[in-house]
């Protein structure tokens, strides 16, 4: 999954900080986390045919609610008009505290949900996305070597200690401008793989070979600094920001390599890409415990594999990827294990009285956290019961694609959990200073919930949660092989 750890120390995910210099408070407030979107459903979704809507998607009463997160979607990518048409899209509201950091990751997922969504100019800002995605590709400061940052600067800020950041996506150098202050400079096998999940997607839908080439660049870092002889074998995590190897596997990390690979060869032809994607299936299989029915999350080591804490999307994106009967009860575990109910009665739940939202928890270990004690300085006390809506989107597209009995039900009623916090959390949340839509976006979490991975998530208004959000109501796999 996520990331690797030992039980008592799950020091990385894919969502923490991999740059150097990481404070504790950026730690808890960050968050990161495919691309060609077609998956097992042949077509793209409709977000407008039955909706009496304008083609504005002005986030008005009348708006569906998959029109409104398409609303937010817009409103991320385009919140600094004023510093050029290379954008991307700020991660979260500016309520997070992360000024105008853009996650690679997000932004992959964006790219991908408007794909799968005819909405107005849907099409128009995934390309717009995809080649922004190549502009960092092609003009990172330091490296010419096809790596994504985990993050960058989109707009101009003024950091905590009072200093200036000016610039927007793009610097007066021409060259990206990659999230230094909080450190989001290391590069993820994860991000990456997600990244090229998304161009490839765009390669697939538009024909663009600039698109492919990219996502081949992204492939071929992975295997030039991912690939391991390590006894479990897999990809690796990545590197660092002063590029120095990490140590640790993720199943989730190599989960995504089974899909971008495949896709890869796929569109390429080149044989070897299936070679890579056996190996990285390979590792995800070593992962099964099939004793209780779940994936564990990886290994530190390359020969130990951890076995706690248990996160949610190894259980989840491990179906929408490899599509195995064999491994399908993972659904299951995770659906009973990491099932949550937040509502204003718990101890430090932030969710206003009256209301309640179902779907799952980050992960095991976010059921047992400290309630007594911030997840980082300056955050607010975890709530158990929080609810990560990324994930329960996440959940509610896996059991679509089962279609197991029960499935759809259980899956319509986790949808209707985070349309139900689209409509009421996150009110009077900005990006770029410019107010949001009215009740556009999804936030990450119905109230603080510690992930167990060393950060948190909170309820603020992100475009990765709502990016699921919309795949899942759309039934739209990003991680299947599926034709464009």
């Amino acid at each position: 999954m996520n990331g690797m750890s030992g039980t008592p120390d799950p020091a990385f995910s894919r969502r923490t900080l991999i740059g150097a210099g990481i404070g504790a408070a950026v730690l808890a407030a960050g968050g990161v986390g495919p691309a060609y979107a077609s998956g097992s459903t042949s077509a793209s979704a409709s977000v407008s045919d039955s909706d009496s809507v304008s083609a504005s998607v002005s986030g008005s009463t009348s708006a569906s609610p998959h029109r409104r997160a398409v609303a937010f979607l817009a409103a991320a990518t385009d919140a600094y008009p004023d510093h050029g048409p290379i954008r991307l899209a700020q991660s979260y509201a500016d309520q997070a505290g992360l000024f105008s950091t853009a996650f690679t990751y997000d932004n992959a997922l964006a790219i991908l949900a408007l794909l799968g969504v005819r909405a107005p100019r849907g099409r128009e800002r995934a390309v717009s996305l995809g080649d922004a995605l190549l502009y960092a590709q092609a003009h990172d400061p330091v490296h010419d070597d096809g790596r994504l940052r985990q993050g960058y600067n989109v707009g101009p800020y003024t950091f905590y200690d009072g200093s200036r950041q000016p610039d927007g996506f793009v610097r007066a150098d021409g060259t990206v401008n990659v999230g230094t202050q909080f450190g989001f400079t290391g590069t993820a096998v994860g991000d990456m793989a997600w990244a090229g999940i998304a161009l490839s997607a765009l390669a697939g839908r538009t024909g663009e070979r600039s698109f492919l080439q990219g996502a081949v660049r992204i492939g071929e870092w992975i295997e030039r600094n991912g690939r391991t002889d390590e006894p479990l074998g897999g990809y690796k995590f990545g590197v660092d920001g002063a590029n120095q190897k990490l140590p640790f596997t993720s199943t989730e990390h190599n989960t995504d390599l089974v899909c971008l690979f495949g896709r890869l060869g796929r569109l390429t032809g080149d044989r070897v890409w299936w070679e890579r994607r056996a190996r990285a299936r390979e590792f995800v299989l070593r992962m099964w415990e099939s004793d209780g029915g779940f994936f564990y999350t990886g290994t530190n080591d390359g020969v130990t594999i951890n076995t706690s804490p248990i996160p949610e999307d190894t259980q989840t994106w491990t179906h929408l990827a490899l599509d195995s009967r064999a491994h399908a009860r993972s659904l299951d575990w995770a659906a009973r294990e990491l099932a949550v109910l937040d509502h204003a009665e718990r101890r430090n739940s932030t969710v206003p009285s009256g209301q309640s939202y179902d779907g799952v928890t980050f992960s095991s270990a976010s059921l047992v956290a400290n309630e007594d004690a911030p997840i980082a300085d300056s955050q607010p006390k975890p709530d158990r019961n929080g609810v990560w809506f990324e994930g329960t989107a996440h959940l509610a597209l896996a059991l679509r694609e089962r279609r197991g009995r029960g499935d759809e039900a259980r899956a319509r009623r986790l949808i209707g959990s985070i349309e139900r916090a689209q409509e009421l959390l996150g009110g009077a949340q900005t990006v770029g200073g410019r107010a949001l839509p009215e009740r556009a976006g999804v936030v990450s979490a119905s109230s603080p919930l510690d992930t167990g991975f060393g950060f948190g998530y909170y309820p603020y208004r992100h475009v990765g949660a709502t990016a699921w959000y919309l795949m899942a109501a759309t039934r739209f796999n990003p991680l299947g092989l599926g034709s464009s």
